[in-house]
């Protein structure tokens, strides 16, 4: 991992603070819910303190970080409908997976090199 952390920082960095329809909070806070679900309670670093998910993005948030696969074209359309655009649902379902599949990288990690993590 050691040799892909510059790249790895550089995605993370490109989806949760670079431009975007969302706030960079938004996407630092759908990313570190995303984290505490896959099993790692890591703020990502520079993310802002209080930065919340609005109530009705919550659900959404939880299913595309457990079950992406899952979510319905019913459920994009109701968040359509509640006033989101197609790019930021997208930047929300990015979000959520970079903050997931960060965590469980570094678990699988840290189970490699015995805990050390």
């Amino acid at each position: 991992m050691r040799r892909y952390s510059e790249l790895v920082e550089h995605l993370r960095n490109a989806v949760l603070r670079g431009k975007g329809e969302t706030d960079p909070g938004l996407r630092q806070a759908v990313a570190a819910r995303s984290a505490e679900l896959a099993g790692l309670p890591a703020v990502p670093p520079g993310a802002p303190a209080g930065a919340e998910i609005p109530a009705n993005l919550r659900e959404f948030v939880d299913k595309a970080a457990l079950h992406a696969h899952r979510i319905t074209d019913e459920e994009v359309a109701a968040l359509r409908r509640a006033g989101y655009s197609e790019d930021a649902i997208f930047e929300t379902a990015i979000s959520a997976a970079i903050g997931g599949g960060l965590a469980r990288l570094e678990r699988g990690l840290a189970a490699l090199e015995g805990g050390k993590r």
